[in-house]
C-alpha cells in the first residue's frame, strides 16, 4: 500500500525485492546495505478479509544485526522496518510511508477559478468599547457586547467560554479598540463570539476540504476577499486498511481497534494538510476560524469517529444524515479554539456529502437541461436531474479504475502510463508516461523514461487502452481478447486458454490480460447500469449534458469513456470534466452560508434510488458488459469516431462473454 499491488513470494525474500518485483518504488540508495535508511516500510496488522489474510509483525523476520546497527546511529520511527533487511515469513500488508517516497502518487486537486459571492458565516467586527467607569458598574464583557449590538446589530450574543478569561487583557492591549469574530450560520441561530483581537484585524481564513477515499484535497481561503490562498492534496492514509470503502468497513468489523485507527489516520493527514496550506499561504493556524468538510458516507463517519459498520449492509443506515455543526477542537483538529466546522448533509447511505457538494457546485437543480453528474471513484456517485426533479444513486465500481485489481495497474505517479494509442493496422502502441514529456515514439522519450521508469498503468490509461483494444479489433464487443490476432502481431500473447496484449516490454513487463478487461467491464457495467436506472426513473432516453467529477473524471478522455460505455451517448461538446466539484461545493459553502441552506433544502428533495432493490439493474448490467453496450445506440459518438464491426468471440476465461445479438446499423 498505497499502490494496491500484490503478489506471492518465497519465504525469506527481502520485502524490498518483493516490492521491486511488483513495480512498487521503494528507494534504496545504499544498495541494500541498511545504511541509508531510505527503504523504510511498516506492517499493517489485522485481519484483511478482502485479501483473506491476517497480516502481523510476526510475519517479518526479527530485527537483525544490520537494522540494529542502523538504529544505533539513526533512530527508526516506531513500527518502521528497513525493507532491505526485513525478510518475508508469512502473509503481510506492507505500507510504504509517503514521507519516504520520491515518486509519490500525483494528487491533482487545485481549486477552480470561479468567483463565489461572499456571505460567510464568520463576520469580523471592529468596535470601540466604552472604558470602565466607577459610576457604571457593568463588566468589560458586557460593554463589549453592547458595543457590538450598537455597531453591528448582533443581539443576544453568546460568547465562547475560552474567551471570557481573556477579554479584559485583550481590551486593554487594544486600548479598548478590538476586532470581534462573530459566527452566525443560520438566520435563526444566536450569534457567537468565537475570537477576539486587539486593534483592527482585517483578515480571517477558512478551509474547505474534500475527504476522498483515495485522495484528500484542501483549500485555504480568505473569508473576507474569497480568494484561495493555498491548496494542497495528499493520499488518504486509510488506503492501507483497504482500497475500497467496503474493505474498510470490513476491516472495522474484523479488527476491534479498526475504526479508531482509521479515524486517527485521516485526522493526522488533515492536520498535515492544514500545516501545509498555512505554510504555503503564510497564514497562522490560529487565524483559521471556519471549516467545511465533505466526504462520502464512510469517510464522513470515520472522520467524525462514527463506526461505519451499519453502512456495510442493508438498509445502509447513516448515523447522521443532516448537516453537522461542531468545533474543530472536538475532532482533533486544533486551530483557533473557537474554529467552527460545518459538514454538508449526506444524500443517502452511499451517496454522501461529497455528492451533495458536487451537486451544489454544478447545479443540476438550477437548470432546465437534464444533467448527469458522475463522480467516478471506488464507489461511483451518480446524480441526474434538472430544476423539476433530481434523483441519485451509487454504483459499486470498485477500485479497478484507479489501478487496483489490474495486473499492471497502479495509482497515478511518475512512471505510470497515462495515455495510450494503438495503431489499428500494426497493433503497435504509443503511450505517454507521467513525468515524461514526449510520447513513447518521440525523440527523447527513452532517455527521460529511464529516469522515472515505466512502472504500470494508471486509471486514465486503463480506460484508454481497453477502448483502443476494442477500436483496433484486439477485443470483441463482449470483451474477449481475439487470439487469432497473434498471427498478426507478437504483442498478442497466449496465457493458457486466454490471451493478453503486451503494452510495454522492459524492466516491468506491462500487459493487459483477459482478467484485466473483465475487471474494467464489471466496473463500467456497474456504473452504466446505475445511470440507466436513473434515466428510467426520470423517463428519459438521453441526457443533455454530462459532468465528470473528481480527480479521475478530470483526466479521462470523454470520447474513450463513451467508447468503453462508461457513460451514455451524448454530444461530446456537452461532456465536461468538472474537476474536484466536491471541493468547489465545499468552498461555496465556506464562503457563502446561503449555499448551505440551498444544499440542505436540495438534499431533502433528492430522490435516492437503491440499485440493489431495482429489478432492472441486473438487466442493464448485463447489457452494459458489452462495448459500448449491447442494446443502446451511440449516434453522437458515431459522428466523431468509427466504431468497429461487431464480432463475438468465445470466452475461455471463466467469465460470461455474453451471447451474440442481432446486428444493427449505426447512424
Amino acid at each position: 500500500m498505497p499502490s494496491g499491488k500484490r503478489g506471492r513470494f518465497p519465504l525469506g525474500m527481502p520485502v524490498l525485492d518483493a516490492a521491486r518485483q511488483l513495480g512498487v518504488y521503494v528507494e534504496s540508495v545504499c544498495g541494500g546495505r541498511a545504511t541509508c535508511g531510505r527503504c523504510q516500510v511498516s506492517v499493517q496488522e489485522g485481519n484483511f478479509a478482502k485479501h483473506q489474510i491476517v497480516s502481523s509483525l510476526d510475519h517479518l523476520s526479527p530485527i537483525g544485526p544490520k537494522e540494529q546497527r542502523y538504529a544505533s546511529v539513526r533512530s527508526l520511527p516506531d513500527g518502521r522496518r528497513l525493507s532491505c533487511s526485513a525478510l518475508i515469513q508469512g502473509d503481510l500488508v506492507i505500507d510504504v510511508p509517503q514521507d519516504t517516497v520520491i515518486n509519490a502518487q500525483v494528487v491533482r486537486k487545485d481549486a477552480d477559478a470561479r468567483v463565489i459571492e461572499r456571505n460567510a458565516a464568520l463576520h469580523m467586527c471592529y468596535v470601540e468599547v466604552e472604558e470602565p467607569d466607577m459610576h457604571k458598574p457593568s463588566g468589560d464583557l458586557d460593554r463589549l457586547k453592547a458595543a457590538i449590538a450598537t455597531d453591528w446589530k448582533y443581539e443576544n450574543l453568546e460568547v465562547d467560554f475560552h474567551l471570557i478569561p481573556q477579554v479584559q487583557s485583550i481590551l486593554r492591549k487594544g486600548e479598548w479598540k478590538v476586532t470581534a469574530a462573530i459566527y452566525k450560520d443560520e438566520e435563526t441561530a444566536r450569534p457567537h463570539l468565537i475570537a477576539l483581537y486587539p486593534g483592527l484585524k482585517n483578515e480571517a481564513y477558512g478551509i474547505a476540504c474534500d475527504i476522498g477515499s483515495t485522495t484528500i484535497a484542501m483549500h485555504l481561503s480568505s473569508l473576507l476577499s474569497g480568494r484561495t490562498v493555498a491548496s494542497a492534496g495528499t493520499s488518504n492514509p486509510q488506503i492501507r486498511f483497504g482500497e475500497d470503502l467496503m474493505s474498510r468497513v470490513s476491516y472495522v468489523m474484523m479488527n476491534p481497534d479498526g475504526r479508531e485507527g482509521m479515524t486517527t489516520a485521516v485526522r493526522e493527514a488533515l492536520n498535515g494538510l492544514i500545516d501545509k496550506v498555512c505554510t504555503d499561504g503564510g497564514v497562522s493556524r490560529e487565524d483559521i476560524l471556519d471549516a467545511v468538510f465533505v466526504g462520502n458516507p464512510i469517510m464522513h463517519h470515520l472522520f467524525l469517529g462514527i463506526d461505519p459498520t451499519e453502512l456495510g449492509g442493508a438498509p445502509f443506515a447513516l448515523a447522521v444524515s443532516g448537516a453537522v455543526h461542531l468545533k474543530s477542537s472536538e475532532i482533533g483538529l486544533p486551530m483557533n479554539k473557537g474554529t467552527r466546522v460545518y459538514m454538508l448533509p449526506c444524500i443517502a447511505g452511499h451517496v454522501g456529502a461529497d455528492a451533495a457538494a458536487a451537486t451544489l457546485a454544478e447545479g443540476p437543480h438550477r437548470q432546465d437541461e437534464m444533467m448527469l453528474l458522475v463522480d467516478i471513484g471506488t464507489n461511483a456517485e451518480i446524480v441526474l436531474g434538472n430544476r423539476t426533479r433530481v434523483v441519485a444513486a451509487s454504483s459499486p465500481t470498485g477500485p479497478a479504475f484507479e489501478g487496483a485489481e489490474i495486473s499492471s495497474g497502479q495509482r497515478a505517479a511518475p512512471g505510470a502510463i497515462e495515455r495510450v494509442r494503438i495503431d489499428p493496422s500494426t497493433l503497435e502502441p504509443r503511450f505517454r508516461v507521467i513525468g515524461v514529456e514526449p510520447w513513447s515514439d518521440e525523440p527523447g522519450f527513452a532517455e527521460a523514461a529511464e529516469k522515472v521508469g515505466i512502472t504500470g498503468i494508471c486509471g486514465s490509461a486503463i480506460i484508454e487502452v481497453v477502448a483502443e483494444m476494442f477500436l483496433s479489433g484486439i477485443i470483441s464487443e463482449d470483451g474477449v481478447v481475439d487470439g487469432s490476432m497473434a498471427a498478426r502481431s507478437p504483442r498478442i500473447l497466449q496465457n493458457g486458454r486466454t490471451f493478453s496484449y503486451l503494452l510495454h516490454e522492459g524492466a516491468q513487463r506491462i500487459t493487459v490480460t483477459q482478467n484485466d478487461v473483465r475487471a474494467i467491464q464489471l466496473a463500467k457495467a456497474a456504473l452504466y447500469a446505475g445511470v440507466k436506472l436513473l434515466m428510467d426513473k426520470q423517463g428519459v432516453t438521453h441526457v443533455d449534458r454530462i459532468g465528470l467529477a473528481g480527480a479521475f473524471g478530470t483526466f479521462i478522455d470523454p470520447m474513450y469513456a463513451m467508447v468503453l460505455g462508461l457513460i451514455p451517448d451524448c454530444p461530446l461538446d456537452k461532456v465536461k470534466a468538472v474537476g474536484n466539484a466536491a471541493g468547489t461545493g465545499a468552498r461555496m459553502a465556506l464562503l457563502n452560508r446561503d449555499y448551505r441552506r440551498e444544499i440542505e433544502e436540495t438534499v431533502s428533495k433528492i430522490e435516492k434510488i437503491e440499485t440493489a432493490l431495482e429489478s432492472k439493474f441486473q438487466e442493464h448490467f448485463v447489457y452494459a458488459m458489452a462495448l459500448p453496450n449491447k442494446v443502446d445506440a451511440f449516434p453522437e459518438l458515431s459522428k466523431v469516431i468509427t466504431l468497429p464491426e461487431r464480432k463475438v468471440l468465445a470466452d475461455d476465461s471463466g467469465g460470461d462473454g455474453g451471447g451474440r445479438r442481432r446486428r444493427r446499423s449505426r447512424e
